[in-house]
């Protein structure tokens, strides 16, 4: 019982460093946290009713980091350049975009892939980058907004 409550500790401030890692963009070193957590995890495997799904969630954390690498900011150095690094106004657009998306009441409805783009294109645009994304694409495409009288 003692040493299950060690490995826990030392999985649970591997878990933080993890966080620490992810929070000031070292990707690198947080997939190898990963690593450290799943060799950590092995001792667990037959005691842990829910190993399979932390298991799972390792995969899948270990994915969203390889596949979404060149997206993750680097806070701590934003925070110390007094950039904004607060999520909320994002987390608003997302939790209305996708809440009226995927409420069955709608006859539209997006899947998770669809959704995720949209995020990406609402947040280009929020961040000023979409029209030069454009031009890139289209060289010749006028981006002026023309107002009628």
């Amino acid at each position: 019982m003692y040493c299950e409550a060690v490995l826990g500790a030392e999985i649970g401030n591997k878990i933080e460093r993890l966080k620490w890692s992810l929070w000031h963009g070292q990707v690198n070193k947080a997939l190898g946290k990963i690593d450290d957590l799943e060799t950590s995890i092995a001792p667990f495997s037959e005691t842990y009713a829910r190993f399979p799904r932390l298991v799972k969630a390792l995969s899948e954390l270990r994915t969203y980091i390889v596949n979404n690498r060149h997206l993750i900011p680097n806070y701590g150095e934003r925070y110390h350049h007094g950039e904004a690094i607060a999520t909320g106004f994002v987390e608003s657009t997302v939790n209305e975009v996708v809440s009226r998306r995927f409420c069955k009441k709608q006859q539209m409805q997006w899947s998770k892939e669809g959704a995720h783009l949209l995020l990406q294109t609402r947040v280009r645009t929020l961040n000023g980058e979409l029209g030069t994304i454009f031009k890139r694409w289209y060289p010749d495409m006028d981006l002026e907004v023309r107002r009628s009288r």
